[in-house]
């Protein structure tokens, strides 16, 4: 469960800790990173503007986890080219997979 949320609360920020750790943060901590900021914008406590500031925030993860998880299918498909050809019809990839 997440910490509650006060309106004073200076949220975790993924580029501040990138900056800082002068690492790029894993998919895992990203997805992890998206979850504090829904829990966050679910508290009542935290304002419109600060919600508005979470929602961009969490767009540009998003965009992010995209990017990287069609690298990843990219270079899969490179590695094994039957990869491809193994997908099942009826798949759902959420959009991750789009070309928009």
């Amino acid at each position: 469960m997440l910490p509650e949320v006060t309106s004073n609360h200076k949220p975790h920020s993924i580029a501040t800790d990138h900056m800082s750790q002068k690492k790029k943060a894993t998919i895992e901590e990203l997805i992890a990173r998206l979850e504090a900021i829904t829990g966050e914008m679910e508290n009542p406590d935290t304002g419109i503007d600060q919600s508005i500031k979470l929602y961009e925030e969490g767009l540009k993860i998003a965009d992010s986890c995209r990017k990287r998880l069609q690298d990843a299918r990219q270079k899969i498909e490179v590695i094994n080219p039957e990869s491809r050809e193994k997908q099942p019809e009826n798949k759902q990839d959420y959009g991750l997979f789009s070309d928009s």
